[in-house]
């Protein structure tokens, strides 16, 4: 096994990353140049993924959306068969 050349591997160098609530973190990272900052517009803090995310699809909408299509497999009662049966 060859030893693994320097210019195939990426540049790993210290960054700060900043969450969209202001709070700060020094991580390594192949982005940017050494001490560069990477301001970040989406994180857990403020993505619906991470912050109540059913209940900001149920807001628009789309859970009633998804259930006309899909039916209710989902919901607490275990689901409504009735549809699929209509379906087939």
């Amino acid at each position: 096994m060859k030893a693994a050349k320097e210019k195939d591997h990426p540049d790993y160098h210290m960054i700060k990353v900043v969450m969209t609530d202001g709070t700060e973190y020094e991580t390594r990272s192949c982005w940017g140049k050494e001490g560069d900052v990477m301001r970040l517009d989406v994180d857990p803090k403020n993505h619906p993924a991470w912050q109540g995310g059913t209940q900001k699809v149920v807001e628009k909408q789309q859970l009633k959306k998804f259930e006309g299509r899909f039916g209710t497999f989902l919901s607490a009662d275990g689901g409504d068969s009735s549809k699929e049966e209509k379906k087939n």
